[in-house]
């Protein structure tokens, strides 16, 4: 039960947390023991550089440097590859690097989902970085046949083998030749350098790759779809980590009377359940159904700047309708989904939905008072980003700073249309390509009311004692976020709920005893 030479519990087998057993006295002395011999620097030298950091000063040389970025909100483009994989039935990603990086993809993931996630590597080497990765891969796709039993491999790459020039397309050949898989074993690949590009790029490449190969597999046959009274529309929701907004776009076109077909459903691989049976590969977009995707009427691509290659892929190859929407988040975006839908698809937005609609509108008029005029900075993907800031004038709160650090060259028009629609906008300084160092600056230069972002964000508000809504990707530190939706009227709800009751608990915290109200 003795837990440190200074802490002990009565508790039989209770593990303390680093929060507690840091605090003792032990570890205390060997922290001040470090700073000795690290020469570090006095403490108030270290609080007088840490307040300039903090004013307008540094705030300018800051957003001068180009040569460094610090605390970047995105991953790198394997990480969406692994992702995209895992929305497709019996698939094993397999990246085709350093198994060290594998090892990061599946820990990130594990962290957000709270899932064992699958993941190969060819986990190259030093022989490998000189003389060439063939022989890693094809070892690579016999043990993963043999051992896993996979439908489908979807490769991907990491620096090293884009670095030397890794040819995919002929090193699955070769495994193909060498008997490693079958001369009709799917595969599809996509090459990921994580030098460029970030994690939605990745997904969209893999993406792509995985819907390349299905539309030529035996199985993209017309004759093979089933005859249905009911149109079907194929949804890609893109880099989305949100298991409850796969599941809502799949209840939303059903009680429109739509067959919907996600593209890339990483509901059940990323949140199975646990009845003591442990399947690798739980679930995913059936690759039978996602080879007759390209015979749908049309495809709904709810990620502008994620979905970009894909998009045109569908729209060139397959000659299908695509329809380009925001995520729909909010009132607007949500209605604007809905009407698209019903187009395409010609068909009514039943009365379950708009009395969802009004429930939301309800509930934002309750909220009112709390969230109006409240300054918030937001931060993410740009999708997530902009569907957010949407959202969030609607609201009547006053968007001020907007960082997307993997923001393309389109966004910042997209968000300024998005601003300018309305006067809660104004304000608004719009961040392409900028970290969360850079938020930094401008949090303590322009103070906010509420942080919107990922985990990410948390080392910020607590520095500046703003209050931080999670919402988006990567979430570690807090549970089961990722399984209700925030899409839709249901997921507006959702979100609604976080923000105000931030609010309103940020408010509880700093009531002066006259003001710590039962009632808000």
């Amino acid at each position: 039960m003795t837990t440190t030479p200074e802490h002990t519990s009565a508790v039989p087998l209770r593990v303390l947390d680093h929060n507690d057993i840091f605090r003792d006295e032990v570890y205390q002395k060997q922290f001040e023991g470090k700073r000795e011999f690290e020469n570090a620097a006095p403490k108030e030298e270290v609080q007088r550089v840490l307040d300039w950091t903090r004013g307008w000063e540094y705030r300018e040389k800051n957003f001068a440097r180009e040569a460094l970025t610090v605390n970047p909100a995105k991953a790198c483009q394997p990480l969406g590859a692994v992702l995209a994989a895992l929305g497709f039935e019996g698939t094993m990603p397999l990246v085709h690097g350093s198994q060290g990086c594998v090892a990061y993809f599946r820990s990130h993931f594990a962290r957000h989902f709270k899932e064992p996630v699958p993941a190969a590597s060819t986990s190259m080497t030093e022989d490998a970085a000189v003389f060439g990765g063939i022989n890693n891969l094809v070892e690579a796709m016999e043990n993963i046949t043999a051992l896993y039993k996979p439908k489908h491999i979807a490769v991907s790459t990491t620096c090293m083998a884009e670095v030397i020039g890794e040819d995919l397309f002929a090193y699955i050949g070769a495994a193909r030749e060498q008997e490693a898989i079958t001369q009709d074993f799917p595969v599809s690949y996509a090459h990921t350098p994580s030098f460029v590009g970030s994690h939605i790029t990745g997904y969209d490449v893999m993406l792509k790759g995985i819907l390349e190969m299905l539309a030529k597999s035996p199985d993209a046959d017309a004759s093979k779809v089933a005859k249905s009274d009911k149109v079907r529309l194929n949804v890609i929701p893109g880099f989305d980590t949100y298991i409850g907004n796969h599941r809502e776009y799949k209840r939303i076109l059903e009680l429109m009377g739509v067959d919907p077909l996600i593209l890339g459903d990483h509901s059940s691989s990323l949140d199975s359940p646990a009845d003591g049976e442990y399947d690798l590969y739980p679930g995913g977009t059936p690759l039978a159904e996602g080879a007759l995707a390209k015979f749908s009427r049309a495809s709904l691509v709810l990620q502008e700047s994620t979905l970009r290659r894909t998009a045109e892929y569908i729209e060139k190859d397959w000659k299908q309708e695509t329809v380009l929407l925001e995520t729909p988040l909010g009132v607007k975006g949500t209605d604007a989904f809905l009407t698209a839908v019903a187009k395409v698809a010609e068909v009514e937005v039943p009365a379950e939905l708009t009395a969802e609609r009004g429930r939301l509108v309800d509930a934002i008029t309750d909220s009112h008072a709390y969230v109006h005029g409240k300054r918030v900075a937001i931060a993410g993907d740009p999708d997530l980003v902009i569907a957010l800031t949407r959202f969030v004038l609607e609201l009547g709160m006053i968007p001020v700073h907007i960082v997307s650090t993997n923001a393309d060259t389109t966004f910042k028009a997209r968000m300024e249309k998005v601003l300018s629609a309305s006067k809660f906008g104004e304000e608004a300084t719009v961040w392409p390509e900028k970290d969360l160092w850079h938020l930094r600056s401008l949090v303590f230069t322009e103070p906010v009311d509420l942080l919107i972002g990922s985990m990410q964000l948390k080392y910020i508000s607590r520095e500046a004692n703003v209050p931080l809504v999670r919402v988006g990707f990567p979430i570690f530190d807090r549970h089961h976020l990722h399984r209700f939706p925030i899409i839709g009227y249901t997921g507006g709800l959702h979100l609604l709920t976080q923000l105000v009751n931030t609010i309103l608990d940020e408010m509880d915290r700093n009531a002066p005893d006259h003001s710590f109200d039962a009632v808000r």
